[in-house]
């Protein structure tokens, strides 16, 4: 191998037991493209996924994980006018979507992998200028989590004072969520599993908690502590049956905005009460460079600062997917500036 060279992490086959080291040239930026080096990469449950085999044919062994991150550009290719050597910048989760409801099809079931690395080329239209008050540790955590909790909470939700929220967990884009909707004046109710993580929750703001382990049937809980009007917005983490939980606690006309699968890939619940509430399901995922762009802006201007849970270093790639995999409060990040 001649050249420069770098360490990146690969997947061999399906499984975190085969994730390995190994050396790979640096890349050089063609037409339209910039150098990266990769300073953090936030890890997400659908990265976790994607290792273990479980989102579909598109992603086939060797993988490099990593869908998430921040960095410095530190070479232009030809054409290039949208950064210049030194800039900050994160990734954007979705090649092609610049804007609009929705990514293409051809676009939206393109891969999105391959950060795991200290040196990448990337087309320019899929990065953004870091925000200038967050670290790069803080500010990886914004393409996918961040943008997600955002689309939910501000730009489709427009969640707004007065309303009630009920943000179910305490990961990544749950505790965007939380903020987002303190920071609009909301009412929030968080669900989640355990006593330590109340804890942890009540110290994002003005919270009120559920626990989903001495309460399974949390729908009762929201309704009796909204008396019983239910909830204004639901962000769904779980699928499944879990949905006719939120049909329970959404208010008339409520809007439940469906996020996560860490349940079940199914959709359950009686349509009839769906009906009868009005209630609108949305089905989120990330959004489009644009409104990362937004998202970025109102981070500044409200110094808005990312939950993580702990910052791994690269050597302990697999360790930090383990972590995703038992559950973070907040994100899980990796620190490449090791590599």
């Amino acid at each position: 191998m001649s050249g420069p060279t770098t360490r990146q992490w690969e997947a061999v086959s399906f499984g975190l037991e085969n994730l390995r080291l190994v050396d790979a040239p640096v890349p050089s930026p063609g037409a339209g493209e910039v150098l990266v080096e990769i300073e953090a990469v936030s890890l997400n449950y659908r990265d976790l996924l994607i290792l273990q085999g479980g989102l579909g044919p598109s992603y086939v062994p060797p993988l490099r994980p990593g869908s998430e991150y921040a960095g410095r550009v530190v070479e232009i290719g030809a054409g290039v006018s949208r950064f210049r050597s030194g800039d900050r910048v994160i990734s954007v989760d979705i090649a092609g979507w610049i804007d609009g409801p929705a990514p293409t099809i051809e676009t939206n079931s393109s891969t999105i992998l391959g950060a795991m690395t200290r040196y990448m080329t990337v087309s320019e239209q899929q990065l953004v200028r870091a925000p200038a008050n967050l670290t790069a540790i803080e500010a990886a955590t914004l393409p996918c989590a961040g943008l997600t909790a955002w689309m939910t909470i501000v730009e489709l939700g427009r969640v707004h004072a007065g309303q009630t929220v009920v943000v179910q967990g305490t990961g990544g884009v749950a505790t965007f969520a939380i903020q987002l909707a303190l920071l609009h004046g909301a009412r929030v109710i968080v669900t989640t599993t355990s006593d330590e993580k109340m804890s942890r929750v009540a110290g994002l703001g003005n919270v009120e908690t559920v626990n989903r382990n001495t309460a399974p049937e949390w729908h009762e809980e929201v309704l009796r502590l909204t008396g019983p009007r239910g909830a204004d917005h639901i962000v769904e983490m779980a699928g499944g049956d879990n949905i006719g939980r939120s049909l329970q606690a959404v208010a008339l006309g409520g809007r439940i905005s469906m996020v996560g699968l860490l349940g079940d890939s199914q959709l359950g619940g009686p349509t009839g009460l769906m009906l009868f509430k009005r209630a609108t399901l949305a089905g989120i995922g990330v959004g489009p460079r644009r409104a990362l762009e937004d998202m970025v802006r109102a981070v500044e201007r409200l110094s808005l600062k990312p939950v993580i849970d702990r910052v791994y270093g690269f050597s302990d790639v697999p360790e930090a997917f383990a972590h995703v995999a038992r559950g973070a409060f907040g994100k899980v990040v990796v620190d490449m500036t090791g590599a």
